[in-house]
C-alpha cells in the first residue's frame, strides 16, 4: 500500500512515466485488435463506429430489493452529466473504504493548496464515501457499479453539525460486450460510463483523483441524433408496461433567430405509430428492435408534424427526448426516472461511452 500511495501522491519518476505509457499502449493495442475486425472506419487515436444496428427490446427489471431505497431514489431523481472513462488500472472493489479515505485526504490537500472546491461560495470540509451498486450488471464478467459521494459541512460550522451530500457520481458497465471485456489487459477494470451530479469544481477534482490513482482519463459524452432516436423508440416500446405519460421531442431548427420546436405526442398515439412500424415487413425477429424501425418511427413523426404545421423537422437537429421514463439531452445530461428501465437504458449509454472512447 505504501508503494501505491507514494506513486499517487508524489511526482512520477521517468521510470514510472514509462510504466504508465506501457500500460496505456498495451490497453490500446489490445482493444484495437478486438475492434479492428468490427470497426467500419478506423483512424489512429479514435475509432469512428456506429451504434449497433439492432438491440433487444427493453425489459422491465425490478432492482428495488438489491439497492438501498435512498440510493435508488438518488439514481432515479437526479439529472446526471455523462462522461466516458477509460479502464481503471488496479482498481479493486474490495478497497472502497481505503479509496474513500484517500479521496477525503486529497480533497483536504486541494483546499489547503487553494484549489477551488467551494460549494455555494463557502469553504467546506469533504468526506468521501464509496459503495457498491448491486444489480446494475447484465453480462457475465462485467464489473459491479460503484457509487461515490462527497459529504460536507461548512469549514467553520459546529463540530456536531450534520453532514450533507453535496456531490454524487457513479461508474457502471451494462452489456459492455464480450469483445470489450476480453480486450482488457490484466489489472484493468472496465467501467466506461461515468455519471456525475454536483458542482463542476467538485467533479473536476474527483476526476483528477481517479486519473492520478488509476491512470484513466475522462471525456465528455454528448448524445447524437442517432442515440436520441433510439431513446425515443425504446421508450415508446415500453408504453404497455410503463406509464409513458407523454413522449416529447425537441428539435432545433438552424434559422435566424434559432427556432426550437417542442413536439409532444400522446402516449397512445406514440404506441399506435410504433406498433405499426413494428408490424412492418422490415421488422426484425421478435423481441429485437432494428435501426430501420427506429428511423421509420421518427420519420413518421416528422411526416405527421409536417402535415399539420408545414415545417420540415428534418432540417433541424433532435436535441432532447423526454417521457415519464426520463429525459435525455444532446448535451449529455440524462435522467432515468423509472427504476424498472434503469438497466436497459444504461445498456444503451454504455455502448455510447465505448464508441466515444479513444483507443
Amino acid at each position: 500500500m505504501e508503494q501505491k500511495e507514494n506513486r499517487q501522491s508524489g511526482e512520477r519518476t521517468p521510470c514510472s512515466v514509462a510504466l504508465v505509457q506501457r500500460r496505456s499502449k498495451s490497453y490500446r493495442q489490445s482493444y484495437r485488435s478486438c475492434l479492428g475486425a468490427t470497426s467500419r472506419l478506423f483512424t489512429p487515436g479514435h475509432a469512428t463506429r456506429r451504434l449497433n444496428s439492432s438491440r433487444r427490446a427493453p425489459r422491465p427489471r425490478d432492482i428495488k430489493e438489491q439497492l438501498d431505497p435512498g440510493v435508488l431514489s438518488l439514481l432515479t431523481r437526479t439529472e446526471w452529466q455523462l462522461s466516458y472513462v477509460t479502464p481503471l488500472f488496479q482498481f479493486r472493489h474490495t478497497r472502497l473504504k481505503s479509496y474513500a479515505r484517500q479521496l477525503s485526504a486529497f480533497m483536504a490537500a486541494e483546499r489547503q493548496q487553494g484549489v477551488a472546491v467551494e460549494v455555494q461560495g463557502e469553504e467546506h470540509t469533504y468526506r468521501g464515501r464509496f459503495s457498491l451498486l448491486p444489480g446494475l450488471v447484465e453480462g457475465e464478467g462485467e464489473a459491479e457499479a460503484v457509487l461515490i459521494q462527497l459529504w460536507s459541512r461548512p469549514a467553520f460550522s459546529r463540530a456536531d453539525a450534520a453532514e450533507k451530500p453535496v456531490w454524487s457520481g457513479w461508474f457502471s458497465c451494462v452489456r459492455g460486450g464480450d469483445d470489450y471485456l476480453r480486450s482488457l489487459p490484466p489489472d484493468f477494470v472496465g467501467l466506461p460510463l461515468f455519471c456525475s451530479s454536483g458542482a463542476e469544481s467538485l467533479t473536476a477534482t474527483v476526476k483528477a483523483w481517479f486519473s492520478r490513482h488509476f491512470d484513466c482519463s475522462f471525456g465528455a459524452l454528448p448524445l447524437d441524433q442517432d442515440t436520441l432516436q433510439w431513446v425515443a423508440a425504446l421508450w415508446a416500446n415500453c408504453h404497455l408496461e410503463a406509464d409513458l405519460r407523454h413522449l416529447t421531442l425537441l428539435w432545433e431548427i438552424p434559422v435566424s433567430p434559432p427556432l426550437k420546436v417542442s413536439y409532444a405526442v400522446e402516449p397512445l398515439d406514440a404506441w399506435t405509430l410504433w406498433s405499426g412500424v413494428r408490424r412492418a415487413p422490415s421488422a426484425v425477429e421478435e423481441g429485437v428492435i432494428g435501426v430501420g424501425e427506429v428511423e421509420e418511427f421518427v420519420q413518421e413523426l416528422k411526416r405527421h408534424f409536417h402535415r399539420h404545421f408545414r415545417l420540415q423537422l428534418s432540417a433541424g437537429n433532435l436535441t432532447q427526448v423526454s417521457s415519464g421514463l426520463g429525459a435525455a439531452k444532446s448535451s449529455g445530461r440524462v435522467k432515468i426516472s423509472s427504476s424498472r428501465y434503469l438497466v436497459s437504458t444504461l445498456s444503451l449509454l454504455t455502448e455510447c461511452a465505448l464508441l466515444k472512447m479513444p483507443i
